[in-house]
């Protein structure tokens, strides 16, 4: 496989993942970095760090928008449910 090739899959499965993201808004971040160690936020911040390595200017905002599909504040009013105190636990234990 061609390295081109091997970018375009990977750059479609990264899209991919992000359509999957947002078709299960339900799934909450705290979930996510209780489950796999990471979230949304944690892929802007990969976005943001990347780009910079390639001496791209995104912000974390700009980057947030990327992976939620519109501005984390609006994706936060109405998609974020308040962590439950096993979920709050589960987190600070690590």
């Amino acid at each position: 496989m061609s390295t081109d090739t091997k970018t375009e899959i990977e750059a479609a499965v990264f899209r991919r993942f992000l359509r999957h993201l947002d078709e299960h808004k339900d799934v909450q971040n705290i979930e996510l970095m209780n489950l796999a160690d990471f979230c949304r936020n944690c892929l802007s911040k990969w976005y943001v760090a990347e780009a910079e390595q390639r001496d791209q200017k995104i912000d974390y905002e700009q980057a947030r928008e990327l992976v939620y599909g519109m501005p984390y504040s609006e994706w936060k009013d109405k998609f974020q449910t308040k962590a439950t105190p096993e979920q709050l636990a589960k987190f600070n234990a690590k």
